[in-house]
C-alpha cells in the first residue's frame, strides 16, 4: 500500500499529530526543540558555530527516542522531512502557549 501524499503543511499537520500521541514522546520533542532553539540563539549571540553544529543531534537526537522507545513508530521526518521540521515547531508553539497539552486525552 502506498503512503499518503501530502499536499500542504495544513494537510500534513493533523497526522503529525497522530503520531505524536505519547506524553514523554511530546516532551522530548519539546525539549529537542527548545534546546535546538537555544543552541541557535547562542551560537549567533556569540559567534560560535560549534553551537549550530549540534542543532541536529539535539533536535532529532530527542525526537527519535521519543519515536523508537515511546511512539513505537517511524519518524515522519524520512518521508516529509520539510513538513516535519515545520511542524516540529508548531507543535512546540502549541505547548508552549497552552493550545496542546503534553498528555492527549
Amino acid at each position: 500500500m502506498e503512503a499518503k501524499k501530502y499536499k500542504s503543511l495544513q494537510e500534513f499537520y493533523p497526522f503529525y499529530l497522530s503520531e505524536h500521541q505519547n506524553t514523554t514522546s511530546r516532551i522530548l520533542h519539546f525539549i529537542g526543540t527548545a534546546l535546538v532553539v537555544l543552541s541557535l540563539i547562542t551560537g549567533i549571540l556569540f559567534h560560535d558555530w560549534r553551537f549550530l553544529l549540534v542543532i541536529p543531534f539535539l533536535g532529532y537526537g530527542f525526537a527519535w527516542v521519543g519515536h523508537f522507545f515511546f511512539e513505537k513508530n517511524k519518524p515522519a521526518t524520512f518521508q516529509y522531512p520539510g513538513y516535519s521540521l515545520a511542524s516540529d515547531f508548531i507543535l512546540f508553539w502549541d505547548l508552549l502557549s497552552g493550545k496542546q497539552n503534553f498528555k492527549v486525552k
